[in-house]
């Protein structure tokens, strides 16, 4: 590995190179390019825009590279000292912003948002200056006795707000979260963004020979359970994406009970532990809240929750309308949870269906008044969009943890005659790159 590289094409990973840093860009990093304006674009992680910084690279891909910042010569005045020592290059890669102020943290993600619709969705500035978009920040998850003091006035909004962590087990079965874009185990001593109720277990301080993977949930009702991976069984290695569903793999329930409450939206949710909710205590309210005032349900309007897993926004919008609501949801657990759940609701069906068939092959039908649109991190797609353009809705909540997705989806709605009267954001994700949105979309004429 060379100090400082020259400047070629010779590149190669473990060179490092001094840059001047430049916007953040949707991922997690900052742009930069090395040899003046019209040179190879790298994308940062660790650093901040405006910064000086010498890079390590990482990756050596066709048309960029990637790398962390390993020296900051000319700090921005937003860096902050991470309160996590693993939130660092060559460790934990579950936290792309520790570095940043609370406050830089909402303009990055404000910039990246609009930079995706954009970019993407082909909505101009003063469009977007119209509909306002900026990304809020939630108020800090009541009741977290045992948070542990943490330098910074935005400790209590920024950490220990993470309610359900998944670890991964390394060769020797230590548990520990996994370095950015790889599948290696950073053993740790606690997760400073997880619920305290998570951090004062024990799983980290004991050996898992026979696990390939734990996870750990503290839900808003006061119930902790964990849950692993045996050894030598199918599943997906933990992942530090908190946007993705938590249920799938054959986990086998270690400790806690079977169904843990989630308390959301006036109703209490009886939820599998592996199965998908928000990972932040305040962010099912606050989504739910933003639904509704957008779409304002009137009685007797009927509504489709799309990809409505164990029935929120379904259960949000029929309190309000007291009409028909069907819910759509692939996954048999949610399914389950969807119907044990909203049993109390006369008025709603829930459909085991993926969504795409459920429209085109009509086991949904209109007329239809309301939609939420609820979709995993790809988005929802053309075909789903178009779908639900032709049915003729009055509005369409669209809740989105991927703005790259959503901006997709919105061409699409606006390429059928439909557009984006409201858009808010909110840091449901503090110290990551993560952020959810809430697209409301009305036919234009």
């Amino acid at each position: 590995m060379t100090a400082h590289a020259e400047i070629t094409e010779d590149l190669i990973e473990g060179d490092r190179v001094e840059v001047v840093v430049g916007a953040p860009a949707h991922g997690g990093h900052c742009v930069a390019r090395i040899g003046g304006p019209h040179g190879r674009v790298v994308f940062v992680r660790h650093a901040l825009p405006g910064e000086r910084v010498t890079v390590e690279i990482t990756e050596l891909h066709r048309g960029y590279l990637r790398g962390d910042a390993v020296e900051i010569h000319e700090a921005s005045p937003d860096r902050v000292t991470p309160p996590c020592p693993y939130a660092r290059p060559g460790a934990c890669g579950g936290c792309d912003l520790q570095h940043a102020s609370g406050d830089a943290q909402l303009r990055w993600k404000t910039e990246v948002v609009r930079e995706q619709l954009t970019r993407l969705a082909g909505l101009t500035l003063q469009e977007q200056e119209q509909i306002f978009v900026r990304v809020e920040a939630l108020p800090p998850p009541p009741e977290r006795p045992g948070l542990p003091a943490e330098t910074g006035d935005d400790a209590a909004r920024l950490l220990g707000w993470r309610s359900r962590v998944r670890y991964a087990i390394d060769a020797a079965g230590r548990p520990g979260l996994l370095q950015h874009r790889s599948n290696q185990v950073v053993p740790i001593d606690r997760c400073r963004i997880a619920h305290p109720a998570i951090q004062d277990l024990d799983v980290l301080a004991n050996d898992w020979p026979n696990i390939d993977a734990l996870q750990a949930v503290a839900s808003t009702g006061g119930d902790v359970a964990v849950l692993g991976r045996p050894s030598g069984t199918a599943g997906s290695p933990a992942s530090d994406d908190l946007t993705e569903a938590q249920e799938g793999g054959p986990l086998v329930r270690l400790s806690g009970p079977a169904e843990v409450i989630e308390l959301a939206a006036g109703h209490a949710w009886r939820i599998p532990p592996q199965g998908f909710w928000q990972v932040h205590p305040v962010a099912a309210d606050t989504l739910v809240a933003a639904v509704v005032d957008m779409l304002r349900p009137a009685g007797g309007e009927t509504a489709w929750d799309l990809y409505g897993g164990a029935g929120l926004f379904a259960a949000a919008v029929a309190d309000r309308t007291g009409a028909r609501v069907t819910v759509v949801e692939s996954s048999p657990a949610g399914v389950a949870a969807a119907r044990t759940n909203l049993s109390g609701l006369p008025h709603v069906d829930v459909v085991e269906a993926r969504v795409e068939a459920a429209l085109s092959r009509r086991r949904v039908t209109g007329p239809v008044d309301l939609v939420v649109l609820d979709p995993p991190r790809a988005g929802a797609g053309a075909r789903v969009v178009r779908a639900i353009a032709a049915a003729r809705p009055r509005a369409v909540a669209y809740v989105a943890c991927d703005p790259a997705a959503l901006a997709r989806d919105l061409k699409t709605f606006r390429s059928e005659g439909w557009r984006v009267e409201r858009l808010r954001a909110f840091d449901c994700f503090p110290m990551t790159q993560h952020v959810e949105c809430v697209a409301l979309v009305v036919p234009a004429g």
